[in-house]
């Protein structure tokens, strides 16, 4: 191995990687990784996993949101109008993060490449409505779609392989988001089955830097592209093109905009959207105090009601502000199998390694205020999470079935 490299691992305490019997090309490889790590930036996510969380003075406040269903007809009409002009002239484009596996839901790769219950492929749902989009608005949406390191090349050959289930294959581009090391708890990068330091991806936070990098920022500026719609994969009911929700953000002079849903019961574990020292903020029901998940409007409804499900809309200034952007990394503890000093992979029975993410929604908190539209929870929110029981495809598929009938 090069000096270079030995150096900066003997460095950073990271010299057990020079154990290993590795042959040339491997060793190359892992150079080549060692050469791109940010080593500062490991060592100080690492050390934050042992500080204790300092609790900061917060207040939390209701934050305001336009229920699309109490909208009079007048009222509809006339944000469709705006939001649609904006959308027929070409300014507007849709970004799907996919950048996930499988795992939870049994499937090997990623599970946007699998069928939902042995019907419809989640991409091809996705098109449909892309297609049925471009009848109504006699335009062609931009589909951008950010992928991962371990799914990237998987991603594109099958939609290839699809013929793109019949949408413009000029329209679609792909971009990866970005990917960190995997370290234990003594902050020891590991190896994976091919000796290559083992990554994964940094959590959609990532997008922005990843828009950013891979040149998609500079071709949305290219090609006027104004509005950007971003939401996961796994919601098959995401209403992605919807003038109203364009059109409210564009009225309430706003340039960030989410759709929320009414949160089921005060006990609902999903985070939901507040205000938090004077800023638009998520907030997980583990940090939200019984007394207030609890608290009612003067309507009788949930005073903290407001459900994040995923679904983003953004003027591109966001975007392009957001480029250099850091965001906090929110450290999780996982299983991942690793080789060993002797050459052997091991699959852990528990917890060994620490995963570091960004989240998507922590970059709200840099703006005053946000545009927010309740919608029914039954037309716009089946997501696909788990392998049986809520939110899996056998629930997903009964709500897409209702809706579409």
């Amino acid at each position: 191995m090069k000096e270079e490299a030995i150096s900066k691992l003997k460095k950073y305490n990271q010299e057990h990687i020079l154990k290993y019997d590795l042959n040339n090309k491997q060793q190359e490889e892992l150079e080549k990784q060692i050469e791109n790590i940010d080593f500062e930036q490991l060592k100080s996510l690492y050390e934050s996993t042992k500080e204790e969380k300092c609790i900061e003075e917060k207040k939390i406040e209701h934050i305001p949101y336009t229920d699309k269903t109490k909208l009079t007809k007048e009222e509809q009409l006339s944000l469709f109008e705006i939001g649609e002009q904006v959308i027929k002239q070409g300014h507007y484009a849709v970004i799907t993060m996919a950048g996930g596996q499988g795992t939870r839901l049994g499937h090997n790769g990623p599970y946007a490449l699998d069928t939902i219950n042995g019907k419809k492929y989640i991409f091809e749902i996705i098109i449909d409505r892309l297609k049925k989009a471009e009848k109504q608005y006699n335009v062609t949406i931009p589909w951008y779609v950010m992928t991962s390191k371990e799914n990237h090349q998987d991603t594109i050959l099958f939609l290839e392989k699809n013929n793109y289930f019949g949408y413009n294959k000029d329209k679609i581009k792909f971009f990866k988001q970005g990917e960190l090391p995997l370290i234990d708890t003594q902050g020891k990068i590991i190896l994976d089955e091919n000796a290559k330091i083992k990554e994964a991806a940094d959590g959609n936070g990532g997008i922005y830097e990843a828009l950013s990098k891979s040149g998609m920022l500079q071709e949305l500026k290219q090609n006027q592209i104004e509005w950007i719609f971003i939401s996961g994969i796994d919601n098959i009911l995401s209403n992605f093109v919807d003038p109203i929700l364009l059109g409210l953000t564009i009225k309430e002079n706003n340039v960030i905009a989410s759709k929320s849903v009414a949160k089921a019961n005060p006990q609902e574990k999903v985070g939901v959207f507040c205000k938090m020292n004077g800023k638009p903020k998520i907030i997980e029901y583990i940090d939200l105090p019984e007394e207030m998940a609890e608290e009612l409007d003067e309507n009788g409804e949930l005073m903290y009601g407001e459900v994040n499900i995923g679904t983003y809309l953004y003027n591109r200034s966001v975007l392009e502000n957001l480029a250099n952007a850091k965001l906090p990394y929110h450290a999780a503890f996982k299983k991942s199998g690793y080789l060993n000093a002797n050459g052997k992979f091991i699959e852990p029975d528990e917890p060994n390694v620490f995963k570091f993410e960004t989240f998507i929604f922590d970059a709200f908190t840099r703006y005053d205020d946000m545009t927010i539209m309740r919608v029914k929870r039954e037309d716009e929110f089946a997501p696909v999470k788990n392998r049986t029981g809520n939110d899996s495809p056998e629930t997903a598929v009964k709500l897409y079935n209702e809706k579409y009938k």
